[in-house]
């Protein structure tokens, strides 16, 4: 279990991550519900347990909040991924959700890059500003230094666009972080 505390101005997050958890034992608690429903998708799906608490200024919007978290997020799951090699370091999923479909592929790699294709038919999903998702995924994915590949297919529903990447996460993670005899790399090091 990696545990990691941040207090800023704008927020103050408690969070524990064992990628190698119960995920029954997880429990997330952001003060925005289906932000909560996105994280508990991910460490579901990803078999992790995750502890996460935080307290935000959502009264001036959902930005500082999402971010920090994406940041603690990705700090801590980098000092997973590196704890837990060799590993298989790349994953992907193409992942159907109704009428949604995502693609998503990562690399463990410690290089920082994101590139992220949701295009949203509405402003806001469950409350929150659907830009938000996108700045989700890169500040998750420059903290946790991996490379990361979403794009959607096709879809027509908001909630199925955004879910789907994070479940297509999940299980991409979930592959890339399979155990190997040798490290995955022609270089030695990562």
């Amino acid at each position: 279990m990696i545990t990691l505390n941040r207090k800023t101005k704008e927020t103050e997050i408690e969070l524990s991550l064992d990628i190698k958890g119960d995920k029954s034992l997880s429990k997330i608690d952001t003060g925005l519900p289906f932000f909560d429903h996105m994280l508990d998708q991910l460490a579901s799906h990803a078999g992790w347990n995750l502890q996460l608490s935080m307290k935000a200024d959502t009264e001036v919007d959902d930005h500082h909040g999402i971010e920090d978290a994406a940041i603690c997020l990705g700090e801590v799951f980098y000092q997973a991924w590196k704890a837990n090699s060799p590993n298989a370091r790349y994953g992907q999923r193409l992942l159907p959700m109704d009428e949604a479909l995502t693609l998503c592929a990562v690399d463990l790699c410690g290089r920082a890059y994101c590139i992220t294709d949701l295009p949203f038919s509405q402003s806001t999903v469950g409350g929150i500003y659907t830009e938000m998702w996108t700045h989700f995924f890169y500040s998750f994915a420059v903290n946790a230094k991996i490379t990361l590949h979403i794009k959607n297919m096709y879809f027509s529903n908001n909630h199925h666009l955004v879910e789907g990447a994070f479940k297509a996460l999940a299980y991409a993670l979930k592959e890339a972080l399979q155990p190997t005899a040798t490290e995955a790399t022609t270089k030695g090091v990562l």
